[in-house]
């Protein structure tokens, strides 16, 4: 059983080599996700791009007018379209790509958000390059068009420049305005840990963008927005085993299978997890910024109870973190093997989630977070910098 427990047969060659092979697989996997979007089957992107279109030709408030989205979406030859119900700051991010034509600019998205989370990625762990490039997790936010990678890149910046340069952090986390459940316990881990200068910096990048999205897009833009709850709301409301199966929370799950209130029950007992991970993992790690942020990005799959598989490339801080620990301080038995499982969670289990009947998710990021707190045992300062 020690090619199990030891797994010394994933040397460093033969990692990057499957790497190598991974990333080609993901790169077919983009391809072929291009040409569905091109056709009926439609695209999660096309709700940035219909947003961005009608912000581009001068009408804003458009953006979240439903049957303006319909018109637009449907017009680029898909049967289906997608409510927008980002915050007004991410047309920053939308305009410049709905301004081109559609085939171009999801080629454009994909590959500019991307890159930006593997440049992120990249500058937290260089020495782990294959691994980052590979990265299942950023394959399937990439099938999708989503905002995965750009969300990812946001996370995995601040939490790496944490310990060295908050104030970025802070800027950092402040612009998930775009998608603010992702950001939720970054204000705790930043109090907690007495990071006041991100704190702040999160604040005023936040309330700075909200305002600029005024002063570009109008006054009435955040009321425009507050119309789109309704579409989510509509979609929370949804018991429909297609639908939640293709969520990666244990809110999503439980409510399949047991109703509401053990739903509600389960989300919140998940959420309070995160919140306490976030709250102690300073004294965890005795103040390692570096080693807290793989924590906080752990439990952040676990603090909301709307998350899907596609939201997930930020995992890559605590996965590969884990990787930098195993090979400065060792690697203790069966770790190499989960580690394996952990590092294609994102991707397998949302593929084997309809077939399953389960998304198993929520336990992999649970596992992944156990992880990840099972490092702080060591002496204080053992926290190893890649």
């Amino acid at each position: 059983m020690d090619w199990l427990r030891k797994a010394e047969w994933l040397t460093r060659d033969r990692v990057r080599g499957y790497a190598w092979l991974v990333a080609l697989a993901g790169l077919a996997l983009v391809g072929h996700a291009y040409l569905q979007a091109m056709g009926p089957v439609g695209t999660d992107f096309l709700a940035f791009w219909g947003a961005g279109h009608v912000t581009a030709a001068g009408d804003p408030a458009a953006a979240y007018d439903l049957a303006v989205q319909e018109q637009v979406q449907t017009g680029t030859g898909s049967d289906g379209w997608f409510a927008f119900v980002n915050p007004p700051p991410f047309l920053f991010a939308a305009v410049p790509f709905g301004a081109l034509p559609f085939p171009i600019a999801w080629i454009a998205w994909v590959a500019a958000t991307w890159g930006l989370w593997a440049w992120a990625s990249l500058r937290a762990f260089p020495r782990l390059w294959p691994l980052v490039i590979a990265y299942p997790g950023a394959v399937i936010a990439a099938t999708h068009a989503q905002t995965g990678l750009l969300t990812g890149a946001l996370l995995v910046f601040g939490a790496h420049e944490l310990g060295k340069r908050s104030a970025l952090s802070g800027a950092a986390i402040g612009a998930l305005v775009i998608k603010p459940h992702l950001a939720v316990l970054a204000p705790i881990w930043f109090a907690a840990g007495g990071r006041w200068r991100a704190f702040l910096s999160a604040g005023v990048v936040t309330l700075a963008l909200l305002a600029s999205s005024v002063l570009v897009f109008g006054k009435g833009i955040l009321g425009d927005y507050a119309t789109s709850w309704r579409a989510s709301g509509a979609l929370m409301e949804v018991v429909e085993a297609d639908f939640l199966l293709r969520m990666a929370t244990f809110f999503s799950q439980v409510r399949l299978w047991a109703g509401d209130l053990a739903a509600s029950i389960a989300g919140l007992a998940s959420g309070g997890l995160a919140v306490v991970s976030a709250i102690f993992a300073w004294r965890r790690f005795d103040g390692d910024a570096r080693a807290t942020g793989a924590v906080v990005l752990a439990a952040t799959a676990l603090a909301s109870p709307y998350l899907f598989n596609y939201d997930l490339p930020f995992l890559v801080f605590p996965t590969l973190w884990l990787i930098i620990q195993g090979l400065e301080r060792g690697f203790r038995p069966f770790e190499k093997l989960g580690l394996v499982i952990l590092y294609f969670a994102p991707f397998a289990t949302r593929a084997l989630a309809l077939p399953l009947g389960v998304n198993l998710m929520p336990f992999a990021a649970l596992a992944l977070l156990a992880l990840v707190w099972s490092r702080g045992s060591g002496p204080p300062g053992t926290s190893v910098q890649p």
